[in-house]
């Protein structure tokens, strides 16, 4: 996979402790790399950092907060001297941006800035991915999908802050990391809407549905007809491990910006998306899972979208579960975990995924799966 580049090679991971930085993080050490987090602290309880007891498998450096401490996170990189680097740490919820605006943007901006500074000043090639999020754009609900010279911005502090740090990537790019200015190459990720087994992040509809059905109580749900491009865990990640990979070599993809999303049979409802899951899941009617609870804490768009057609082409990258498979991806994570109760049996059970995700991609004849 991904040319063996990864293989004995020294990688960063900034938020190991969160979502998909636990599931990069075990996903790298498959592939052989010598994984180092850096992350504040678990976004949940439960977490799959701690669930899994993924401290176990790398290198972590906790309680470190990437906005306000420059110093703790430059000497951790200097000592480890990385061959590549992802950066993942943020704040990830809309919601929580609401009630700690200051935190978020301290985090999501300032804490990009921290991570691209330090690696500026490394006297190594470091090949570094840092990953924003959808949100970054300014969304206007375009029927269309947002592409990567699309207006920045948003209406939410959150949204705010991840367009704020594609400015910040871009800026740094083209001040010290452009045509040879530095032996480092960076490039930006942009993904959401993920789903998957070990995310337990509050006003986030997979895992508010897990709490309740795992306590035999129904979902509220605020908007049943928003749609969105859903997607697995494993999407993006590929999607991060490919570009890279051919960053490593293609010195021509430094400061370039990518999306990376479903295809357009994954634009589904909330609604269908619990009906599909909480079938999985158990339920004989769909409509005894949940229940509509209308109400405006705060905006929440209807439609947003990504067109990943550079990834595509540049990257010869491409989406790989179907809606289907992708829920049951999910729903069996959470059943495996609930009845379970041992973390050597979930380690098996994420390696499993990833081997069979891997699987379909070969089966598919991907190129990073080869």
């Amino acid at each position: 996979m991904f040319n063996n580049i990864f293989d004995g090679k020294n990688v960063i991971v900034t938020g190991n402790s969160g979502f998909k930085g636990s599931w990069l993080s075990l996903w790298l050490r498959i592939l052989g790399a010598k994984v180092h987090g850096i992350s504040f602290m678990p976004p949940s309880d439960p977490n799959m950092f701690e669930s899994l007891k993924i401290e176990n498998q790398i290198e972590s450096f906790s309680k470190i907060n990437i906005g306000e401490n420059y110093s703790k996170v430059n000497e951790i990189i200097s000592k480890i001297k990385p061959d590549f680097f992802f950066h993942l740490a943020a704040q990830p919820l809309v919601s929580v941006s609401y009630n700690d605006p200051l935190f978020t943007i301290q985090t999501n901006v300032l804490g990009t800035a921290n991570i691209l500074n330090s690696i500026y000043q490394q006297d190594i090639k470091v090949v570094s991915v840092i990953i924003t999020s959808d949100k970054c754009y300014d969304n206007l609900e375009l029927e269309r999908g947002y592409r990567e010279d699309d207006v920045l911005g948003g209406k939410d502090v959150y949204s705010g802050s991840k367009g704020a740090a594609e400015l910040i990537f871009k800026s740094y790019y083209h001040s010290f990391f452009k045509k040879n200015k530095h032996n480092s190459v960076i490039a930006s990720a942009r993904a959401g809407n993920v789903i998957g087994g070990g995310d337990w992040g509050i006003n986030r509809i997979v895992p508010d549905a897990i709490r309740s059905w795992s306590e035999n109580k129904k979902l509220s749900i605020r908007n049943p007809l928003s749609t969105r491009p859903w997607q697995h865990v494993l999407e993006p990640l590929s999607g991060y491990l490919t570009l890279a990979s051919k960053l490593y070599y293609e010195d021509e993809l430094n400061g370039e910006n990518f999306n990376f999303g479903p295809d357009k049979t994954s634009n589904k409802t909330v609604k269908d998306l619990i009906e599909k899951l909480s079938k999985r899941w158990g339920f004989d009617n769909a409509t005894d899972s949940y229940s509509v609870k209308h109400t405006e804490d705060f905006h929440e768009a209807g439609l947003l979208q990504l067109d990943c057609s550079k990834a595509n082409e540049k990257l010869d990258w491409q989406p790989n579960l179907s809606f289907d498979e992708m829920v049951n991806f999910s729903s069996d994570w959470y059943k495996k975990f609930y009845t379970s109760n041992n973390n050597e049996g979930m380690l098996l059970q994420v390696e499993e995924q990833i081997e069979k995700y891997v699987d379909l991609a070969k089966n598919k004849n991907f190129s990073w799966a080869k």
